[in-house]
């Protein structure tokens, strides 16, 4: 489905397992929709309202959130690899085990936002809010997280190897068992992080 969706007001709708591929659905309110398996590839997703959708296990491959509201959202499982989530509204939202490899998440809101088992390899999420984010076990291997707030964030185990952390706030944040082999923490603010058993081996410089 490539056209142009011409009724955008979508809120509540069930679009289950529906083929949405290449969709125009920019500025559509889909608040609260059943999007659960839909196939949104490619779609056009931009400043659209999606708070508190069902997107678990959608495939969002290379689809365009720019300015999207996510906000309380459930993405459990999504494929989100490649997609655009700049400056997006995640707060709250449940992405656990999602995959948002090479995804784009510069200035987005991610506060509160459950990324456990999340794979964010060489995610773009400079300037991101991850301010008590869950980011247990989740991948995030040369990920770029310059100038993010990760204030409080839990971290526990999270896989950060070559991960860039350039004046990243990790005040308070979780680190016990996470791997920083190899990242860049130059200027990130530590200030009472917890650094149980955190393997910090490598090129990474302090």
């Amino acid at each position: 489905m490539s056209n142009s969706i011409d009724n955008k007001t979508l809120r509540g709708a069930n679009l289950y397992n529906t083929n949405l591929t290449g969709a125009d659905l920019a500025d559509a309110d889909l608040t609260g929709a059943d999007l659960a398996d839909t196939n949104l590839t490619g779609a056009d997703l931009a400043d659209a309202d999606l708070k508190d959708a069902n997107l678990r296990g959608a495939n969002l491959v290379g689809a365009c959130l720019y300015n999207a509201n996510l906000s309380k959202a459930n993405l459990y499982n999504a494929d989100l690899r490649g997609a655009d989530l700049t400056n997006a509204n995640l707060e709250g939202t449940d992405l656990e085990g999602a995959n948002l490899y090479n995804a784009n998440l510069y200035n987005a809101n991610l506060e509160g936002t459950d990324l456990e088992g999340a794979n964010l390899y060489n995610a773009d999420l400079s300037k991101a809010n991850l301010v008590g984010a869950c980011l247990y076990n989740a991948n995030l291997s040369y990920a770029d997280l310059k100038g993010a707030n990760l204030k409080g964030a839990t971290l526990k185990g999270a896989n950060l190897k070559g991960a860039n952390l350039y004046n990243a706030d990790l005040t308070k944040a979780n680190l016990s068992e996470a791997n920083l082999v190899g990242a860049y923490i130059t200027k990130a603010n530590l200030v009472g992080a917890n650094l149980t058993n955190t393997i910090l081996e490598g090129s990474t410089r302090l």
